[in-house]
């Protein structure tokens, strides 16, 4: 009697898993069942193959149809996308013209090639400092006239976007902003390369839909940028998340770019991380940088002095002349 209901369990267990059997994973072979296909338009022909085809299928112009593939966006004279790795430097937040033009001498000097600056700050309280608006533009440009650096500022408002284009020669979507798409859009139309971070809490799919988002509006030039994700861990200001860098170039014509400053949260922590950018393949770095940190309004517990830059910098030289070597094998030949 319990070997009949042995033998009967084991029937329909087999049944049960031969049911199942019809139904294979849309990234496991097979064809899936009329009806459960994905709605979104898939790319033909693309490189980007197995279950990412799902993935990010809705990002179809940021993905690369073919290995080498990528975007170069110009700022001024500063190429990002190519063979050099290029460093945007500077405080968090636009303070004082003597504090902004110190910085935007010492990182010119020490070969960062961009000066960053907030002039408009997005800030977790009220009771932060908020930025000096207008005043803060008219300074990072006075500035960029004195070294011949680009500059690279956030925007946080759509109505504020074709002002901030007037000065800027790259336009920063903040983390908090990414999926801003009245933003975005504001943002593309401007003309002006675009600078999007990666969200607190977005998939890297998350990220390419803001970026497909900005090119759909008539904007190529788009810069990506990871700056750390929330996650449960505190020792730092957030989880820098060193696979994206190697996935987005992997899959996306877009530059990539980290921000181990917000990643980090505190200084000492900030080299490591960018030289783990550069090894994992990034097209440049945005970090900060301040006369005096311990005296900064905004950030100063994250940003490297003029010392610890100047060393940073050092240290990533051989880095960085092994990725150009890299890229220049990498180009086609004739």
């Amino acid at each position: 009697m319990r070997n009949s209901r042995v033998g009967r369990a084991a029937v329909n267990t087999a049944t049960h898993h031969q049911s199942h059997g019809q139904y294979p994973s849309f990234g496991g072979g097979g064809t899936a069942p009329s009806g459960l296909r994905s709605k979104v338009p898939q790319r033909s022909g693309a490189e980007v193959s197995g279950s990412w085809i799902e993935q990010f299928a809705d990002a179809p112009d940021v993905l690369k149809e073919q290995p080498e593939q990528k975007t170069i966006v110009c700022a001024g004279e500063v190429i990002i996308g190519g063979g050099e790795f290029v460093t945007m430097a500077g405080p968090c937040s636009v303070e004082t013209e003597r504090q902004l033009m110190e910085t935007a001498e010492h990182v010119a000097l020490a070969g960062a090639r961009v000066l960053r600056g907030g002039a408009f700050k997005p800030r977790s309280s009220p009771y932060a400092f908020q930025g000096l608006g207008v005043e803060g533009l008219r300074l990072l440009a006075r500035a960029r006239a004195a070294t011949g650096l680009a500059i690279v500022t956030e925007v946080m408002a759509a109505d504020d976007a074709p002002l901030v284009a007037e000065y800027a020669d790259i336009l920063q979507i903040g983390s908090r902003n990414m999926e801003n798409f009245a933003l975005l859009e504001a943002a593309a139309q401007t003309g002006r390369p675009i600078l999007l971070k990666r969200g607190m809490v977005a998939t890297l799919a998350d990220l390419l839909r803001s970026a497909q988002c900005i090119v759909s509006y008539g904007n190529p030039n788009v810069i990506l940028c990871e700056r750390g994700i929330r996650t449960f861990e505190t020792a730092t200001r957030n989880t820098f998340d060193i696979s994206a860098i190697v996935v987005l170039n992997e899959i996306c014509r877009l530059p990539v770019i980290a921000d181990p400053s917000h990643a980090a949260g505190r200084r000492p922590l900030v080299p490591g991380l960018a030289r783990a950018a550069v090894a994992a393949g990034a097209d440049g770095m945005i970090v900060e940088v301040h006369p005096h940190p311990e005296q900064a309004w905004s950030d100063g517990e994250q940003s490297l002095t003029f010392a610890e830059f100047d060393d940073m910098m050092e240290d990533l030289a051989p880095w960085c002349e092994l990725r150009a070597l890299r890229s220049r094998a990498a180009e086609p030949v004739g």
